[in-house]
C-alpha cells in the first residue's frame, strides 16, 4: 500500500460505485490522492445476500481497483478476509485515515439510507474534513426530485417520465414524443407465444479474479439463500457494455410485446438483464437509453419495445429512487393494509405445489434474478393477497436478487407489490387471481392446482385469496376508481359463494402457517 502522500485526499469508492465517472473521483490527483475500497462483512450480511450478488459486488470491486491501478491511481484495498479488517466501512475509513493522514475525505453519497446516515458522521468520527458529493450517475439528483415533487398532491411516474424525456431529449422529435404517444404500454402485454425460444442471455466466463471471489464467498457464506454455481454476470464495464449490445441486437426487438410473459425455464425471456450492471455502476442509464433509441432510429427495433425499455430506466428507475429518498426513513415503516403474516417456508425452498411460485422462486434461487412480472405478479401478488408482513417481504427481496439495493427494492416491494405505502407509488394494488397467471404464462399447465376452480381440494389458491383480499379491504378500495370493478363484482356475488371462497382462503392460509404442503 505505497503512494498517496500524507495531506492528500482519501477518496472512498463503495461496492456499487464501480464507475469511472464517479463524482468522488472527478478531480482526483493520482500523485497525492488515494482511493479507498473495502470489502466488509457488514455489507455482506446486514441481510444475508444471495451469494451471486456478493460475488458480483466483490469481483466488480476488485476489477475496478485493478483498472484504477492501471491508470496510475493509488488504491488502498481491504479484502474481506484480510487480517485486521474491521468489518464495516466506517471502521475501514478510520483505519485508512490513520494510515494515510489525509487532509480530506471525499465520497459519493451512499445508495441506502442506513449507510448514508453513517457517512454523515464520518467527519466527527475521523476529525478530517469530509465531503459527500451527489451521485450524478443517476439522471435525476435527489434535490431535483424533491423540487419536482414539491406541491404535488400525488406522485405519478408517468408525469415524471414525460418530464425526463423532455429534459434529456430521448425519443423526442421536434418537441413531441416519437410516434405521437408517450406510452406504448397497452401494446406490451401479450401472453407468451407457443413454442417461444428467446435468445440466450450472454454468459461471461469467470476469470481468475472472479474465481477467487467465488471460492471466498462459497467458503464464507454457506448458509445464504442460493449459491455461487454458474455465476456468469458481467463484472466490468466492458462486459456490461457487451451484454447491452447483445440485448439491443437480439432481444430488444421482441422485448416490448412479450415483456410481461412468463415461460417455464425462461427466467429472462426477452429482458435485458442489465439491472445488475446498472445498479453496481458498471453501466450508465444514459448509455442504455441511447443504445435503445439508436436502434429504433436505425430501424432495428420497434418503437413500442424501445419506449418500454426506456420507460423502465429513464422513468421508473429514477422515480423509485426519488420516492425512496423523499420519504425515508418513515417509508420503511409503512404498512397501510395492516399485513402481519410471517413469510412461508417455501419462499426459501421453492417447495410448493403452486407451480408459478415454484418456478419464480426456483429461478431466483438459481440465478439471483427473475424478471419484473415474476417479481410483481407471482411472488409479490401472493405476498399482497396472503397479507405477508412488509418487513419480511422487503428483506426477502433484498436478499434474493443480485440487482437489489434498498433504494430500488423498497419502493417496488413495499409500495408497488404490497401497496403498503397507501398509494404513494401506485394508485391501486396489483392483486390478481389465477386467471391472470394463466393468461400470461404456461405455469398453470404444470400445476397441482386447477386454475379454473375457486373452491375444493384442487382449487387454485390465487382465486380464493384474491376474493378474500378484495373482501377484507372493500371499504378501503370502495372509493378507488381503479378498483371499482372488483369491488362492484364482490357486492353482487352470491353470499354463499363468497363465504365458500373466504373459507377456502382461510383454510389455505392456516395450512401454510402450520408448515403443511400447499
Amino acid at each position: 500500500m505505497t503512494g498517496g502522500a500524507a495531506g492528500g485526499t482519501l477518496r472512498m469508492v463503495l461496492g456499487d460505485q464501480c464507475s469511472a465517472g464517479l463524482s468522488a473521483l472527478r478531480d482526483l490527483n493520482p500523485v497525492r490522492d488515494t482511493v479507498l475500497m473495502a470489502e466488509v462483512m457488514n455489507e455482506c450480511t446486514y441481510v444475508k445476500h444471495h451469494p451471486k450478488k456478493i460475488v458480483l459486488v466483490l469481483s466488480a470491486m476488485r476489477h475496478f481497483a485493478r483498472a484504477l491501478r492501471a491508470r496510475g491511481v493509488q488504491v488502498d484495498y481491504t479484502r474481506l478476509d484480510d487480517p485486521g479488517n474491521t468489518g464495516s466501512l466506517h471502521g475501514e475509513m478510520l483505519r485508512a485515515v490513520a494510515r494515510r493522514r489525509p487532509a480530506a475525505v471525499v465520497a459519493t453519497e451512499a445508495g441506502e439510507w442506513r449507510l448514508a446516515e453513517d457517512m454523515r458522521r464520518w467527519h466527527e468520527a475521523s476529525g478530517v474534513e469530509t465531503e459527500i458529493r451527489d451521485d450524478d450517475r443517476f439522471l435525476c439528483r435527489i434535490g431535483e426530485f424533491r423540487a419536482w415533487a414539491r406541491g404535488r398532491g400525488a406522485f405519478r411516474m408517468e408525469t415524471f417520465y414525460r418530464d425526463m424525456r423532455r429534459r434529456y431529449d430521448i425519443l423526442i422529435n421536434d418537441g413531441t414524443p416519437a410516434g405521437g404517444r408517450w406510452n406504448y404500454d397497452p401494446e406490451n402485454r401479450k401472453p407468451p407465444p407457443k413454442g417461444v425460444a428467446p435468445p440466450a442471455v450472454p454468459c461471461f466466463e469467470p476469470d481468475e479474479i472472479t474465481q477467487e471471489v467465488m471460492a471466498l464467498v462459497a467458503r464464507t457464506f454457506p448458509d445464504h439463500f442460493g449459491d455461487v454455481d454458474g455465476f456468469a454476470l458481467p463484472v466490468t464495464h466492458r462486459d456490461a457494455a457487451a451484454a447491452l449490445r447483445d440485448f439491443v441486437a437480439n432481444r430488444l426487438p421482441l422485448f416490448g410485446e412479450w415483456q410481461d410473459a412468463m415461460v417455464t425455464g425462461e427466467s429472462a425471456m426477452f429482458h435485458a438483464v442489465i439491472s445488475t450492471s446498472l445498479n453496481a455502476g458498471l453501466l450508465s442509464p444514459m448509455e442504455a437509453c441511447r443504445a435503445a433509441e439508436t436502434a429504433w432510429r436505425a430501424g432495428m427495433a420497434p418503437l413500442n419495445a424501445v419506449e418500454g425499455f426506456v420507460r423502465q430506466i429513464l422513468g421508473w428507475r429514477e422515480f423509485v429512487r426519488g420516492v425512496y429518498w423523499l420519504k425515508m426513513p418513515d417509508y420503511a415503516r409503512l404498512n397501510s393494509l395492516g399485513a402481519t403474516r410471517r413469510l412461508p417456508a417455501f419462499f426459501w425452498t421453492a417447495e410448493t405445489r403452486m407451480n408459478c411460485l415454484r418456478q419464480a422462486i426456483g429461478d431466483t434461487r438459481r440465478h439471483a434474478y427473475a424478471h419484473h412480472i415474476q417479481r410483481l405478479m407471482i411472488t409479490g401478488n401472493f405476498a399482497l393477497m396472503a397479507g405477508l408482513d412488509p418487513d419480511a417481504v422487503d428483506e426477502w427481496y433484498l436478499i434474493v436478487y443480485a440487482d437489489a439495493y434498498q433504494w430500488v427494492e423498497m419502493p417496488n416491494v413495499r409500495g408497488v407489490a404490497l401497496h403498503a405505502d397507501g398509494g404513494i407509488m401506485g394508485s391501486k394494488p396489483y392483486a390478481a387471481s389465477g386467471a391472470y397467471i394463466n393468461r400470461m404464462s404456461d405455469y398453470c399447465r404444470g400445476c397441482h392446482y386447477d386454475v379454473k376452480l375457486g373452491v375444493g381440494e384442487r382449487a387454485c389458491p390465487f382465486n380464493a385469496l384474491y376474493w378474500d383480499f378484495i373482501a377484507r379491504h372493500a371499504a378501503r378500495f370502495g372509493g378507488n376508481t381503479r378498483m371499482a370493478a372488483p369491488v362492484q363484482t364482490l357486492a353482487r356475488m352470491d353470499p354463499d359463494r363468497l363465504a365458500a371462497l373466504r373459507d377456502q382462503a382461510a383454510g389455505f392460509l392456516l395450512a401454510m402457517d402450520a408448515g403443511e404442503a400447499v
